[in-house]
């Protein structure tokens, strides 16, 4: 059953009162985002989403893609800080460091589909 996954991200500034990004700031904002930049990725973190404690064999079930291209594309997110893993018995599980990605792929999918009725609009 799909478990609900609630942002953990701790209360920060509004973006407005941010002081405006440093280049180093805005370079890691980008390396992030390249990361994420994968319809591979965001469709494992989605099933991640959608899953109660999946392991890798679940992940790649979930996409229907081969154990070791998921290995891959796990590994990337869990080396960005995104992903982290346990281990039951054989099985290495995955879970997020912090939902706040969650929070992202949502408001993604909102932009996403209001750009997308936007443009059906304009070209009606």
């Amino acid at each position: 059953m799909p478990r609900k996954v609630t942002s953990a991200c701790a209360p920060k500034a509004p973006l407005e009162e941010r002081p405006l990004l440093t280049l180093e700031k805005a370079g890691e904002l980008a390396r992030l985002f390249d990361v994420l930049a994968s319809d591979t990725r965001l469709r494992l973190l989605h099933a991640l989403v959608r899953m109660d404690d999946p392991y890798m064999g679940d992940l790649a079930d979930a996409v229907d893609m081969k154990p070791q291209a998921v290995s891959n594309q796990l590994r990337r997110l869990v080396d960005m800080g995104i992903l982290d893993t346990h281990r039951h018995g054989s099985h290495v599980h995955y879970h997020f460091v912090d939902t706040c990605i969650a929070k992202l792929m949502y408001h993604g999918l909102c932009l996403n589909d209001e750009a997308h009725a936007h443009r059906l609009v304009s070209a009606g």
